[in-house]
């Protein structure tokens, strides 16, 4: 099932718009787990959209005081694939912790109905399908 698509280039404002979007059709709900590849902008809109916002105390010196940022809420859990390649193909695909745990997303894996690794092949499997569907698409690949 597809949440959300925010069609245009890949970049880091779209990037934020779709986890925005997303978050919007949950209610704002976290997911018992969030997964993606390592596109960097997604840890950065994953906190902005679900992160807690933290404001250092003063500290009673001169100069300017610390700003606040966004840290991760208890519960929001985000793991990335590493692909590991040679001569073009995947050779080994790593979990990697972004926010949470590893043994807290091991076990939102464990939980899950659908599958149980962390893989892209659903999207990927969707992106292909609609590309092949979509004429526009087909013309331009």
């Amino acid at each position: 099932m597809v949440i959300s698509v925010v069609p245009g280039k890949r970049t880091a404002k779209n990037v934020e718009k779709l986890v925005v979007d997303f978050k919007k059709r949950t209610s704002g709900r976290i997911m018992n787990l969030i997964t993606s590849d390592e596109y960097k902008p997604y840890k950065k809109a994953i906190l902005k959209a679900y992160g807690g916002k933290i404001t250092p105390p003063a500290t009673g010196k001169r100069g300017r005081p610390k700003g606040s940022c966004r840290v991760p809420v208890k519960g929001l859990k985000y793991a990335t694939v590493h692909k590991t390649r040679q001569k073009g193909r995947v050779v080994k695909i790593d979990l990697r912790a972004t926010f949470g745990s590893k043994s807290d997303i091991e076990a939102a894996i464990e939980t899950s109905v659908v599958s149980k690794t962390i893989n892209t092949a659903f999207i990927e499997r969707h992106n292909g399908t609609d590309r092949n569907r979509n004429a526009r698409k087909v013309r331009k690949g």
